[in-house]
């Protein structure tokens, strides 16, 4: 594959996957806010608008070009994402573009062996947008964080869980200007990287679900926790590999038997919130926001795989 072609797939399956969770990172800051804090929920409304537009566009450039892994992993969207976003606008009032997700779920995959100068500029164009974007967003976010752990803020959602979100906008900016630049990756010294990135998150998942079930929700309180100490130990593994302490192939494969399940864990999460079957104060889409993430971690793991091997 030429890196023209190379380019453009990968960076509208960034924005696809990225440009939602950036999205919803916008909405749950919006959601998160006191009476008192209106221009910041205003603020966190007018990201998430933008989000919409970003994304919107990603998506009329991706009919035909990504690559059918990407829109087979459920990362882009799952079973369930239009069904969270309806009962989500439901409890809140807030209006989410449910057409967004269902002209996402009828992309078709390409092969990716025609990609003309145009669509390549268009490309360029759309990463600069969302690198410029999402840094006022992770100043936006940075901002909240500082204004909370100085006492001159309350929000509903934890300080580790808006720490988490910039990591997230961290990576997107990061992922994006590589490929501005061109630069070719080393996939095993990546591998390794993602690896630590995405077990911490998924660590963190396991804490906010904790967090957020219901005292009575006593064995999903365990299970979640059981996670969370699970993740730390692979978060670990994979800085040790790093380092050449622990073999590289042995992490993704602890890794990827621990995702399997965690995704499993949240899919029948998401499905239990939609069915109200579960005490929690989880907004729905949070269940499907995290889902997303553990599927598009599973796709990067039997990528690395194929590498190792």
């Amino acid at each position: 594959m030429n890196m023209r072609i190379d380019f453009v797939r990968q960076s509208l399956a960034l924005h696809l996957f990225f440009g939602r969770i950036m999205k919803e990172h916008s909405f749950f800051l919006q959601l998160s806010f006191m009476p008192r804090d209106a221009g910041y929920t205003q603020q966190a409304d007018a990201f998430r608008l933008s989000y919409d537009g970003l994304l919107r566009e990603a998506v009329s450039l991706s009919n035909g070009v990504v690559s059918p892994e990407v829109l087979q992993s459920g990362e882009v969207v799952t079973p369930y994402t239009i069904n969270a976003e309806m009962l989500t606008t439901f409890y809140t009032g807030i209006q989410i573009p449910t057409d967004l997700t269902q002209a996402e779920t009828e992309l078709m995959s390409g092969n990716g062996t025609v990609v003309n100068p145009a669509l390549e500029h268009r490309v360029a164009q759309l990463n600069q947008r969302a690198i410029d974007l999402t840094g006022s967003l992770i100043q936006f976010k940075a901002a909240v964080l500082s204004n909370v752990l100085s006492c001159k803020m309350f929000t509903v959602n934890y300080p580790l869980l808006i720490e988490h979100i910039m990591r997230e906008a961290r990576l997107y900016v990061r992922m994006l200007q590589r490929l501005q630049n061109r630069e070719i990756a080393d996939l095993q010294r990546e591998a390794l990287e993602q690896e630590a990135f995405w077990n911490r998150i998924m660590a963190e998942h396991s804490k906010f679900i904790r967090g957020l079930l219901d005292p009575t929700e006593n064995e999903l309180f365990i299970t979640a926790n059981n996670f969370g100490n699970e993740f730390d130990q692979l978060t670990a593994e994979a800085l040790a590999a790093m380092e050449m302490t622990i073999p590289p192939d042995k992490v993704t494969e602890d890794s990827l038997r621990a995702t399997l399940r965690i995704r499993e864990f949240k899919a029948q999460g998401t499905l239990g919130l939609l069915e109200c079957k579960i005490r929690s104060i989880i907004i729905p889409l949070l269940g499907d926001h995290v889902l997303r993430e553990a599927n598009r971690y599973l796709r990067l793991l039997k990528m690395f795989s194929r590498i190792n091997t």
